[in-house]
C-alpha cells in the first residue's frame, strides 16, 4: 500500500498555478479540511466560490458516515455553503452502494452499528437497515439461561462511527457475522480519531471496527477511503480522467493514499490531523505530492 519515496512540495507561488491548470476537479474531504466539528475552516467559502468560477468541478469525500448526501447538504448550507448531494460522497452512502453493485438480495436486512446516515442511504437503496440509533439505549443481562435473540436474515453488518456504541450492539452484530451463512461484515472507514467537535479529537469508526474485529475474528470490507471503491462512482458519475483531480485532505493514511491508489494528484492540508511533523517523519512512507496549511493558501498563491 505505501507509496514510493518521494517528498512532499510545499505549495508555492512558482508551483501552484501549473498545478492549478492541470486539474479539473477537485476532491474535497470535509473533517480538517472544510470544517472542525460544526465551525468552518478559514477562508474556504471564498476559495470554493473562486474554483467554481473557474469551471472546476468540486466534489466532497467524506469517510464520516454518521450522515447521509441529504443530511450532509443540509450541513453545508447551514454553514453557508452551495453544496448538492449529488457532489457529495460519504461513506454512508458508499455501504449502500457496496451492496448494491454487489446484488445483494433486497429481502436480507442489514445489522447497523452506526448512525442515521447509514439508515437513511440503506433505505434510499431498497433496503432494510436495523440497529443504529435505535439500539443506542438496549442493555443486555448477562445471567445464566440467558439467549440472546438475533434475526437470521441479516445478510450483512455495517460498521461505522457509533457514538452509542455499547455491549447489546457489539453481541448483535458478533451473532449475525459469526452465525448467519455468508454475512458480510463491512466497515465504513477505519479512522482511528476524527474531529468530532472544533477543539479537540474524539475516537473514530476505526475504535468500533476494531472491537467487531476482535470478537468476530474476521477482517471487514472497508469501503471509504483509501479503498477506491467511491473513486469508481466518481468517475461513472463525472467522466474525468483521475490524472485530472486532486484529492485534498488532512490524512494521510486516508485522504492521501486514496489519491495514490486512485491516481490522483494530492493535496495535504495541515489544518485537521496531520502535523507538519508527522508529515516530514522518516518513518512516514506516505507522501502528498503537495502539502499547504489550508485551501484558501490556493487563493494567495494564486494571487486573488
Amino acid at each position: 500500500m505505501s507509496s514510493p519515496k518521494r517528498l512532499a512540495q510545499l505549495l508555492s507561488a512558482h508551483n501552484t498555478r501549473p498545478l492549478f491548470d492541470s486539474l479539473e476537479a477537485f476532491l474535497f474531504d470535509c473533517d480538517g479540511v472544510i470544517w472542525k466539528g460544526d465551525k468552518l475552516i478559514h477562508g474556504v467559502p471564498q476559495t470554493l466560490d473562486f474554483l467554481r468560477s473557474k469551471g472546476k468541478k468540486l466534489v466532497f469525500v467524506t469517510n464520516n458516515s454518521t450522515k447521509s448526501r441529504r443530511q450532509y447538504a443540509i450541513k453545508f448550507q447551514s454553514l453557508g455553503l452551495s453544496v448538492t448531494e449529488d457532489e457529495i460522497f460519504s461513506s454512508s452512502f458508499a455501504a449502500a452502494m457496496y451492496l448494491k453493485v454487489n446484488n445483494f438480495p433486497q429481502q436480507n436486512k442489514v445489522y447497523v452499528i452506526g448512525g442515521e446516515g447509514i439508515i437513511e442511504e440503506l433505505q434510499l437503496a431498497g433496503y432494510t437497515g436495523l440497529g443504529g440509533p435505535e439500539d443506542g439505549e438496549k442493555r443486555v443481562q448477562l445471567k445464566s439461561n440467558f439467549l440472546f435473540e438475533h434475526d437470521k436474515t441479516v445478510g450483512a453488518v455495517v460498521v461505522g462511527l457509533d457514538p452509542d456504541i455499547n455491549y447489546y450492539k457489539l453481541q448483535y452484530g458478533t451473532l449475525c457475522i459469526r452465525e448467519n451463512p455468508g454475512c458480510l461484515f463491512i466497515a465504513t472507514n477505519r479512522d482511528a480519531v476524527g474531529h468530532m467537535t472544533d477543539l479537540q479529537e474524539w475516537p473514530g469508526a476505526g475504535c468500533m471496527v476494531g472491537a467487531m474485529c476482535g470478537s468476530t475474528e474476521k477482517e471487514p470490507i472497508v469501503v471509504g477511503k483509501p479503498s477506491t471503491f467511491m473513486m469508481e462512482f466518481l468517475l461513472k458519475k463525472f467522466q474525468i480522467d483521475t490524472s485530472k483531480m486532486c484529492m485534498v485532505g488532512d490524512r494521510l493514511d486516508t485522504d492521501i493514499l486514496f489519491g495514490h491508489n486512485a491516481g490522483c494528484k494530492t493535496l495535504l492540508v495541515l489544518s485537521g490531523v496531520t502535523t507538519q511533523s508527522t508529515l516530514q517523519d522518516p518513518s512516514n512512507n506516505i507522501q502528498p505530492d503537495y502539502y499547504t496549511s489550508k485551501i484558501s493558501d490556493i487563493l494567495e498563491l494564486l494571487g486573488q
